[in-house]
């Protein structure tokens, strides 16, 4: 017992540690103003040093302040399309679960058909549908990753409907809103948390990736996929840094969210906490 308990509070320890890093990140990057990032000719095309931990660019702007503020607008996107994404999957996987066959029979072949198609391509299609920019971008992104979390939500509904005191409050004359406020929803909780975490990460990286194309944010806007997409120009110049640098950052980056999600679900899973 001693060393399961151990066990569990470091992975609640680490879980903390690694919010902590996201959530300062996102306000640091979010509080630096735009005159910190200022073109300045006399710094221009430097490498990483201790003055500029990433280099300038080709107008003398300080990269390490540049893509940290690129990726506090990443991840306000990604958390935004996440959230939106993770209340449909929950509100059409309950909807495929408590409904008639043929309502179940169509969102099923909904989802197939969303899972059969590769992400980038039709995020690319939605949000060039949607006038691009942010608000195609964000309908992009929230269109195609909610499909994984419905099916969960779908096959954990249908199984808690198969429970006996759900039997049991129909007996008694309870509603159908009821039960699903009472006994269904309280159990999608931990789901609906878990699975909002893990889109995140997946979220970011295609909002990095179809900026980068061109499909995405303006190219006003310091966004790590704009960022990279500038940078592809002077690469051949020995330039490296202009790409290395904000590309392993936001790597680390989605890879720590990642490892959040991974963590917080072993913490609110009854059976990988017993491990």
């Amino acid at each position: 017992m001693k060393r399961h308990w151990n066990r569990r509070r470091k992975v609640v320890l680490y879980t903390v540690l690694m919010a902590l890093v996201v959530l300062a990140a996102f306000a640091y990057g979010a509080l630096i103003p735009e005159s910190a990032a200022a073109p300045d000719f006399s710094q221009a095309k430097l490498p990483p040093s201790l003055a500029h931990p990433f280099g300038t660019d080709w107008l003398g702007r300080d990269l390490f302040l540049r893509t940290l503020k690129g990726l506090s607008v990443s991840l306000t996107v990604g958390v935004a399309a996440s959230l939106i994404s993770a209340v449909a999957a929950v509100l059409i996987g309950i909807a495929a679960a408590t409904g008639s066959r043929a309502v179940d029979g169509v969102i099923t072949w909904i989802i197939d058909l969303v899972m059969g198609v590769p992400h980038t391509v039709l995020v690319i299609l939605i949000s060039f549908a949607c006038g691009r920019g942010l608000k195609g971008l964000l309908a992009g992104i929230a269109l195609t990753h909610w499909t994984g979390l419905a099916r969960l939500i779908r096959a954990e509904v249908l199984q808690l409907r198969s429970q006996p005191y759900i039997a049991v409050s129909r007996r008694l004359g309870k509603s159908s809103g009821w039960i699903l406020t009472r006994h269904l929803l309280p159990h999608l909780v931990p789901q609906f948390f878990v699975g909002l975490i893990l889109m995140f990460p997946h979220a970011i990286l295609h909002e990095a990736s179809i900026s980068f194309l061109g499909y995405g944010l303006p190219p006003e806007q310091p966004a790590i996929g704009i960022i990279l997409a500038e940078s592809m120009k002077y690469l051949s110049a020995g330039m490296w840094w202009l790409a290395v640098c904000p590309g392993l950052l936001l790597v680390a980056v989605v890879l720590l969210i990642d490892r959040l999600g991974e963590n917080l679900r072993r913490i609110v899973d009854p059976y990988s906490a017993q491990e």
